[in-house]
């Protein structure tokens, strides 16, 4: 894909219309807040769509437009006012993202998005792109229909039944043990179309982060360990020896060509199951991709000289693509909301004082006015001289916050 018109689009600019550089995104929350910061340090101005009057990212934005994601004026407002467009999540309208992209460049496009709104979708997509990496997604089986409900093969169970569509965090996912379950499941998922994953022996879970450009170059940060409590992610930690190398190196692979094979451009997660498969390390699984920025890139914005956002605005702005380098090692810890609630479920302020004492403790809180359980309201990123360290510090914090899925090993 060649870069679009009048790229690159500089910081700090104005265009033949007279509207200076402004970088726009779809969605308030905080990823959309860490892109604006991130466009704004380099110069630009930003635009957020998002319905909410009080978003994360709307309330520090230049610009906030709060109408809904389909709404013809916010879009038109949007596009009136960017000389191009992201996303902060992936449930993002495909079709909003295609009117943008009559007006104004849009990275990622409406077809990438399309692809990871749909595991149908994604999962054909993994077939045909992930294997140059020896890469597999985990058996499978599309159900969207009684019949097809009914030839499930007996070896898929027991299994993981996931909804086809607006799934994340755990939600639209039940575990099934036998084909009485699976039906009861289905049925309680009020039948639409889900895919059928068989349950694999789980060592670890992992993912990689790629940024490519409009010219096709990519860049990419190491594989993150992942650990995940009750479906959402709960610790990220990024070292040397986090994985083995043979791993790590698959699955870099098989990001890039995820993103090549439908010419991606922006920042792509991609998450990966390691299991048990009998060999020394195991082998790899790829889960699902993310279209933006993700949860378990959060440790770049401490550990890296270039963060995941920075790349984010450079690749949709057309800038040069660094290849980023991590400069320390790093642990990130979730921060849900039930932190804000004690043992009673009474309200409460965590001990900030405490962790913030801490070497190498950095804390972001994402302007959320309301804490909930399981809402992501900020994260911890722990990093120091060496992995040693840092593991023991993130302890002291996990221990002082009463977090729970993480024991530093």
């Amino acid at each position: 894909m060649s870069s679009p018109a009048n790229f690159p689009i500089l910081p700090g600019t104005v265009d033949a219309a007279g509207r200076p550089a402004t970088l726009g995104v779809m969605g308030g929350g905080q990823l959309g807040r860490m892109f604006v910061h991130a466009a704004q340090r380099l110069g630009y101005l930003t635009a957020v769509l998002d319905p909410d009057p009080q978003s994360p990212a709307g309330r520090v934005s230049h610009h906030h437009i709060p109408f809904g994601y389909t709404d013809v004026q916010g879009l038109a407002q949007l596009a009136g006012l960017c000389a191009a467009i992201t996303t902060e999540f992936e449930n993002v309208p495909a079709s909003a993202l295609q009117t943008l992209a009559a007006s104004c460049p849009v990275a990622p496009g409406a077809g990438a998005v399309a692809i990871a709104q749909d595991r149908i979708q994604e999962k054909s997509h993994f077939t045909a792109s992930a294997g140059v990496a020896g890469v597999t997604c985990a058996p499978y089986a599309v159900i969207a229909t009684l019949d097809q409900l009914q030839a499930v093969p007996a070896d898929l169970l027991p299994g993981i039944l996931k909804t086809a569509r607006m799934g994340y965090d755990g939600k639209g996912q039940m575990r099934v043990k036998d084909a009485a379950g699976l039906a009861a499941a289905w049925g309680e998922l009020e039948q639409v179309h889900c895919v059928l994953e068989k349950m694999l022996p789980l060592k670890a879970e992992c993912s990689v982060i790629v940024a490519r450009g409009w010219d096709g170059r990519t860049v990419a940060f190491p594989a993150q360990r992942n650990r995940h409590v009750d479906g959402i992610l709960a610790v990220t930690e990024v070292y040397d020896g986090n994985m083995p190398s043979g791993l790590a190196e698959r699955a870099q692979l098989a990001t890039e060509s995820i993103a090549n094979h439908i010419d991606y451009v922006g920042v792509l997660c991609v998450e990966f199951f390691v299991v048990d498969d009998g060999s020394e390390h195991g082998g790899l699984v790829v889960n699902e991709m993310a279209p933006r920025p993700h949860n378990s890139g959060h440790y770049t914005l401490d550990a890296c000289d270039v963060s995941q956002f920075d790349l984010q605005v450079h690749a949709m702005a057309g800038l040069p693509l660094p290849a980023p380098r991590q400069h320390s090692p790093a642990i990130m810890l979730n921060l849900l909301g039930d932190l804000w609630f004690d043992a009673a479920g009474q309200p409460r302020v965590p001990d900030w004082p405490a962790v913030l004492a801490l070497p190498g403790a950095h804390l972001h809180l994402y302007g959320k006015l309301e804490a909930r359980p399981a809402r992501k309201m900020g994260h911890l990123t722990l990093t120091g001289p060496d992995a040693a360290s840092v593991k023991a510090t993130a302890r002291q914090a996990a221990r002082l916050l009463g977090l729970s899925g993480f024991e530093g090993g």
